[in-house]
């Protein structure tokens, strides 16, 4: 902000002021109600005026929308902008308020670490191995990686709608963890709903996603119901918003009740495992390792989770 030049006669030499005439005086008045008013930006050339607090002048644009992940749980990244356009205050945004949990299948670095992966956890029913390295498309591209890129896609999404995220992993170069401690960080995070990420390694000839949904086992028997509303809400943003069909030979009409896997097995907050396609199929490889469709991916699961907390 500048202020406005000096006043006329700025210079002039000292000595006695000449009579005001009536018609002077005027001008006078009217040159200090224009200083008078000038607050705003003003006419280039002037010196600058000090610099004014932001908490006294409203802002430019819309406020940066802080939601932060659950401290003490993994999380990468801050959080960007809000963009230029007017957007809802927090407390108007969908998920404000809400927690919800991503589990983006794998990790990178399971390949790196067999024995690590193959001790065995208890997943509510039996034993079974702490994680697998996942499977890949014919082409070698992983699913630990497909799963990590929806998870980002997704946490982004959800914090522009006013949630709070939680992770199981953030990167894509470590071991684990293992299904059971994923599933424990997001019942300690209190989620309200949470979605495991995956992609199917399925034969050559399937297509199409499938969605996993938990059978009361015990440590899930509060949230089997709504987790099967959940998982209706999924499949439908799905077929809305992605070219992924339901699966031809995997469950029925995309939905598949599971009792053999920890991340379900021992939820204790409403949760589905979606395998969002076939990586050992040629069309749904060429879907899955694209961003287009994994930011699909994203957006649906967004929706959906929107949905069924609204």
């Amino acid at each position: 902000m500048t202020d406005r030049p000096g006043h006329p006669g700025a210079g002039r030499k000292p000595g006695r002021a000449p009579a005001l005439t009536a018609i002077g005086l005027a001008a006078v008045a009217l040159a200090a109600a224009v200083s008078a008013c000038d607050v705003g930006p003003a006419a280039a050339g002037g010196p600058s005026a000090p610099p004014v607090a932001s908490s006294a002048l409203p802002s430019a644009g819309p406020p940066t929308i802080s939601t932060p992940d659950i401290p003490g749980l993994p999380a990468e990244g801050g959080q960007g902008t809000s963009p230029a356009s007017p957007v809802a205050s927090p407390a108007a945004l969908p998920l404000a308020g809400k927690v919800i949990g991503i589990d983006p299948g794998h990790n990178g670095g399971n390949f790196t670490d067999p024995g690590a992966i193959a001790h065995l956890v208890w997943n509510g029913t039996a034993w079974e191995a702490c994680d697998t390295t996942g499977t890949t498309t014919d082409g070698g591209y992983t699913e630990a990686q497909f799963t990590i890129n929806v998870a980002r896609y997704l946490r982004a999404d959800l914090r522009r709608d006013g949630a709070r995220v939680v992770l199981t992993r953030t990167g894509n170069d470590g071991v684990g963890p293992c299904v059971d401690r994923r599933a424990q960080i997001i019942n300690q995070a209190h989620a309200d709903v949470a979605v495991d990420i995956h992609g199917d390694g399925g034969p050559a000839s399937g297509r199409g996603f499938t969605i996993l949904e938990p059978v009361a086992v015990g440590p899930d028997d509060n949230v089997i119901a709504a987790s099967q509303r959940f998982g209706a809400d999924v499949r439908q943003a799905m077929l809305a918003g992605t070219a992924m069909p339901v699966s031809d030979y995997n469950g029925v009409d995309g939905i598949m009740p599971r009792d053999d896997l920890a991340g379900l097995n021992l939820t204790t907050v409403p949760k589905v495992l979606i395998e969002c396609g076939n990586m050992r199929n040629a069309t749904d490889a060429g879907l899955l390792v694209t961003a287009r469709f994994q930011q699909q991916v994203a957006s649906a699961l967004a929706a959906a989770i929107v949905k069924f907390l609204g």
